[in-house]
């Protein structure tokens, strides 16, 4: 079994990477494999809606290498996923979104029925709204959502200083145990999942 934890971060070993790595560590306790890939310093394609993942083994018509780091590991199979980000203006990092944007567009089969959750890291406020907009991204795939003891926020600023949050460290090794509990008791890949229906789109214009 294995988790992919995305770090949205640019700051590859800052306080939402301290976040994640007790989920990951928890998670491992638990005898689940983990990975954690970092979006980095460079700038990420957004998508632009051009359809070509729908007409090309749904895989993005951007092909650099985050994308595909990303891509390849839920390809070679995951049964969960953690996406976790620093809190700009009272969102998620833009960069991440434009990942996920494209990474749930072409990859949206890969990863329905999925475990997931979001972490995200602040200064000081904005916390559940960003929380709430990455959410959104789970919602939409029949991804059932991981919860803790709390949401899934942890406080600090200079790197290293979300460890002195005592309470967000903790929800995040709560968050690590209920998510390896999940993914054992739901394992997909053995018992499937529900029938869906074929998908109904109503516009509102026609």
């Amino acid at each position: 079994m294995k988790v992919l934890l995305i770090n949205g971060s640019p700051k590859e070993n800052g306080n939402t990477f301290l976040a994640l790595s007790e989920v990951a560590r928890t998670l491992n306790e638990e005898g689940i494999e983990t990975t954690i890939i970092s979006i980095g310093k460079k700038a990420v394609q957004g998508c632009i809606a051009c359809g070509m993942c729908g007409r090309n083994n749904n895989r993005c018509t951007f092909h650099d290498d985050l994308y595909y780091n990303v891509m390849r590991t839920i390809k070679d199979g995951i049964d969960g996923l953690v996406v976790g980000s620093p809190v700009y203006y009272g969102g998620p990092n833009g960069s991440l979104c434009a990942l996920l944007d494209r990474v749930f567009y072409s990859l949206g089969q890969d990863l329905q029925f999925k475990p997931a959750a979001s972490v995200v890291v602040c200064r000081r406020g904005g916390a559940s709204a960003a929380f709430d907009r990455l959410n959104k991204y789970f919602t939409i795939l029949n991804m059932p959502i991981v919860s803790s003891q709390y949401w899934n926020m942890v406080y600090g600023q200079t790197p290293g200083q979300a460890a002195q949050d005592e309470e967000g460290m903790q929800t995040m090794r709560t968050l690590g145990r209920n998510m390896a509990w999940m993914i054992k008791k739901l394992n997909v890949a053995e018992d499937g999942h529900p029938q869906l229906e074929p998908m109904q789109r109503t516009n509102f214009i026609r």
